[in-house]
C-alpha cells in the first residue's frame, strides 16, 4: 500500500484541483464587512443548488479505498466543526490513484473542487466526528456521480 502525507492547504498546491477561501478569517476584496466572490461555484443549466450535511467519522488508519468524480459540476465543501483531510486526483478518463494528493482543510474554509477531479468523503483531522456542508446541484449524487472502488493494491494510506 502506498502512503501519502496530508499537506497544508496552499493556493499553489491546490490550484490544479480547485479553489478555497477561509470564511471564518476573510481577507481580500470587500465591501466593508462583505467579502464577495472569493470562490466561484459554476453549475450548468437552471438546476437548484443543494446544501447537504455529511457526517464524517475518524478512521484510523485513514485509508483511501475509492474515489468519485462529477462530469457536469464542481463540488463545494466546508468543514463546520473541525479540520478535515481532503484527497484529490486530477481529472482523467480512468482512476489515477497514483496521482492522489491530500490536503488539510481548516474548519470554516470553503473548498470548491473542479469538475472531473477525483475525490470522496474527507476524513476528520483530530475530532472523532465532524460535520461537513456539501454543495452540489440537486440530485448530482444520483445523476452525475461516478464512484470507483480501488483494487487493494491501489489503496492509499494518508499519514
Amino acid at each position: 500500500m502506498r502512503t501519502i502525507k496530508a499537506k497544508q492547504l496552499t493556493k499553489e498546491g491546490f490550484e490544479p484541483y480547485g479553489s478555497y477561501f477561509d470564511m471564518l478569517r476573510p481577507t481580500g476584496n470587500n465591501l466593508g464587512a462583505f467579502f464577495h466572490d472569493h470562490v466561484l461555484f459554476p453549475v450548468s443549466g437552471d438546476m437548484p443548488v443543494g446544501f447537504s450535511s455529511l457526517v464524517s467519522e475518524k478512521a484510523d488508519p485513514m485509508i483511501i479505498k475509492s474515489s468519485e468524480y462529477h462530469n457536469l459540476t464542481s463540488e463545494g465543501m466546508i468543514p463546520l466543526d473541525g479540520d478535515m483531510i481532503l484527497y484529490v486526483a486530477p481529472p482523467s478518463n480512468k482512476p489515477v490513484p497514483e496521482l492522489t494528493e491530500a490536503f488539510i482543510v481548516p474548519k470554516g474554509t470553503f473548498v470548491s473542487i473542479r469538475t472531473g477531479v477525483w475525490h470522496l468523503a474527507p476524513f476528520p483531522v483530530s475530532e472523532n466526528k465532524i460535520h461537513i456542508m456539501i454543495v452540489l446541484p440537486e440530485r448530482t449524487y444520483f445523476n452525475d456521480c461516478t464512484v470507483v472502488d480501488y483494487k487493494e493494491e491501489d489503496y492509499i494510506q494518508i499519514i
